[in-house]
């Protein structure tokens, strides 16, 4: 059946439309290190008080893609484009500018919290100390924002909590204490690089739950990086794939469940167990993401994709909005195609 789906294209690095709801936007972001390029004309959006999953395969670029974002990528990385923090130019500012924007007003939960933090400072410390920077407090009134954070965070007798070090409380609490330090500036942006990697089921929806919870009491604007495309379902609003650091999808959830536009997320999606599957084993991506520096020319999954045909191999694929949700596709043959026949 024929559907009313509008079709437009960007243009393969044309900027994505701003709105003045956009908490952060990233245009045509790309990093280099020693001449090989590691992400490619990222594009994306973050709007006020929205919870944007960003997935794809280990290697995609999703943490360098914020780490750029952060200014934490290491000397020798080159990068061009554009990132704005509301109506704030934030790429290419000097390390001090950075300094009072990290923390203050982009906070970020880092992939293994037993491992960032410091083994041999107190909890007390490692988050009394942000809040005296970014918030001019004293240190009485800093460690009262402390026993409030970790109160928030769920974590029991938060007092106590203070003089204890990383080693001495489990990998959930660490969790919750780095979402504590990420939070004690009041930032108008989060970034969780894998909030619950390594968490099991409970703690997981527990930390899941505190996020939800949190965004929803103050209106925070958050980033969810993840592989878990279970996590994208119970908390975010819209999802962004990348594959071969470029994104190659953004669409609503839960829209980019029940009609994926890009054949990576269908693949992803197919990756997924299933009570519907009659016991057979999920599906698995034949092939690796290419490393960089040896993506292939023209759209960079065509090595791994059923739909691929002869301008896949050569043509890199623009950019388009395709569907009457405006979901944002970089594919030659897209699968909402397939439903307009």
């Amino acid at each position: 059946m024929q559907q009313n789906n509008p079709v437009s294209s960007l243009g393969a690095t044309q900027a994505l439309p701003r709105g003045q709801d956009d908490a952060l936007a990233i245009d045509g972001l790309t990093v280099s290190i020693g001449g090989v390029p590691i992400i490619s004309n990222v594009n994306l959006r973050l709007g006020k008080g929205e919870c944007l999953g960003v997935v794809g395969e280990s290697g995609c670029g999703k943490t360098v893609t914020f780490l750029a974002l952060m200014g934490l990528l290491p000397s020798a990385a080159r990068t061009s484009g554009s990132i704005r923090l509301g109506s704030r130019e934030i790429l290419g500012l000097g390390e001090g500018e950075l300094e009072a924007i990290r923390g203050r007003s982009i906070g970020m939960i880092f992939q293994d919290p037993q491992s960032a933090l410091n083994p041999v400072r107190t909890i007390g410390r490692q988050l009394i100390e942000p809040i005296k920077l970014h918030l001019g407090l004293t240190t009485e009134q800093a460690r009262k924002r402390a026993v409030e954070l970790l109160s928030l965070v769920g974590i029991p007798a938060p007092h106590e909590r203070l003089g204890a070090y990383p080693h001495e409380i489990s990998g959930g609490m660490c969790q919750r204490v780095m979402i504590a330090i990420a939070l004690a500036s009041e930032p108008d942006v989060l970034i969780a690089d894998e909030p619950t990697t390594a968490l099991d089921a409970t703690v997981q929806l527990q930390v899941l739950n505190l996020l939800k919870s949190v965004q929803e009491r103050t209106g925070l604007s958050i980033v969810i990086i993840t592989h878990d495309l279970g996590v994208v379902a119970e908390i975010c609003d819209r999802v962004t794939v990348m594959y071969a650091g470029r994104t190659v999808e953004t669409q609503h959830i839960p829209e980019a469940f029940d009609l994926p536009l890009h054949p990576y997320t269908d693949a992803l999606l197919n990756c997924l167990p299933s009570l519907e599957n009659d016991g057979r084993p999920p599906a698995f991506i034949a092939g690796d993401v290419p490393i960089p520096g040896q993506v292939p020319p023209g759209c960079p999954f065509h090595p791994r994709c059923p739909r691929a045909r002869e301008i896949c191999h050569e043509v890199m694929p623009e950019t388009r909005i395709l569907g009457p949700n405006g979901g944002l596709v970089a594919c030659h043959f897209p699968m909402l195609e397939d439903s307009d026949a």
